[in-house]
């Protein structure tokens, strides 16, 4: 009689199925599909698209902003809102910046991890098996993409409608000067490019609450209320140059993009600011993720 031995995995090394592949499992195209079906995805993309209607309304309500002199010797983006479609996709973004836009990219960077553990999921992914810095980084590379894309939509909607109702010209900048419409375009794409990364420090914290908590309504909720505390800290101007250590206190630094000489300073030392606390609640959610115990 003859015996069948079954193939033995070197020594040290854990034993896979045949055709096994952690770079296959999970893929991102599978993860963003999953993403996008959800409620919360599409509700959260009406909302930033109807923003733009909601402003048209009150500005044809109220008529002209800022024409009532109401605050006398603040000249902010409100006051040329509907000088053209650039002007009023700046003032879309100049009213979201400071905290609509934090929603999102707290949703869809907290929600991802805690939601599959508060549908006991979490731990049938990882029996799949899916190693756990491939799912993590599924998942933040989703999350990530889609708060970019909800940033996009916004701005998007804003120059659309604002052509259709103030016409397309050039940008008029509060303080004087103009920048003509091609180029108010890609100024405007910079401001997207900067509020994204402004944001990586709301997306990483939400996404370290997201892997130690199995309530996704607390990594979000957390995410925010930390930085709304920010903003209110940097309203404290008694800190005086320790504001600059906060994310918030460089959130509306790209306003410099939008001026006739663009300026890079306010939005490098922002950008860095942010990208240094991201990398480190980034590196803590790894971290912890890979020594947690899986019970969800």
């Amino acid at each position: 009689m003859s015996t069948v031995t079954t193939p033995r995995a070197p020594s040290g090394s854990p034993a896979t199925a045949p055709g096994y592949r952690a770079s296959r499992t999970l893929p991102l195209r599978v993860e963003a599909v999953r993403q996008l079906k959800r409620r919360r995805t599409l509700v959260m993309g009406a909302v930033l698209a109807l923003l733009p209607f909601v402003l048209a309304i009150a500005f044809a309500v109220g008529g002209t902003p800022g024409g009532d002199g109401a605050g006398a010797g603040r000249i902010t983006l409100m006051d040329t809102a509907t000088a053209s479609a650039g002007n009023f996709a700046a003032t879309c973004l100049f009213v979201s910046a400071g905290f609509l836009l934090v929603v999102p990219v707290a949703l869809f960077c907290g929600d991802t991890v805690a939601s599959e553990a508060s549908w006991s999921s979490l731990r049938y992914l990882l029996a799949a098996p899916v190693p756990r810095a491939r799912l993590l980084a599924s998942k933040l590379t989703v999350g990530l993409a889609f708060s970019l894309a909800a940033m996009v939509v916004l701005p998007l909607v804003g120059l659309a409608l604002g052509a259709v109702l103030y016409g397309w010209g050039p940008l008029e900048v509060p303080t004087g000067g103009t920048l003509p419409a091609g180029e108010a375009v890609g100024r405007l794409a910079l401001v997207v490019a900067y509020i994204f990364v402004s944001q990586l420090v709301t997306a990483a914290l939400a996404f370290w609450l997201s892997t130690r908590t199995d309530a996704p309504l607390g990594a979000v909720g957390g995410a925010v209320g930390l930085t709304i505390i920010g903003n209110v800290l940097d309203a404290v101007t008694a800190l005086g140059h320790w504001r600059d250590f906060l994310p918030a206190h460089w959130q509306f630094a790209w306003a410099d993009a939008i001026q006739p000489q663009l300026e890079w300073n306010g939005m490098l030392q922002g950008a860095s600011v942010s990208v240094a606390y991201a990398l480190v609640l980034f590196a803590l959610a790894f971290r912890g993720f890979a020594r947690k115990d899986i019970v969800s």
